[in-house]
């Protein structure tokens, strides 16, 4: 019994690699920044939503 190997890649030329493990790093620092920002635009909603609901408790008492 022959096996068929026509569907393993060909190997990559050094070229090919580095490009590919370039393209890999600037995808993996985007999707870093973009979680980065992410994270900065919840915190800083989270901590205004916290301003406006201790100003309505404060009011509330008062009142």
């Amino acid at each position: 019994m022959t096996e068929d190997l026509s569907f393993r890649r060909k190997p990559l030329t050094p070229e090919q690699r580095q490009a590919r493990d370039a393209a890999r790093r600037i995808e993996a620092e985007k999707a870093m920044r973009d979680h980065e920002e992410a994270q900065k635009a919840f915190h800083a909603n989270r901590e205004r939503l916290k301003a406006e609901r201790l100003a309505r408790e404060a009011a509330a008492a008062k009142g």
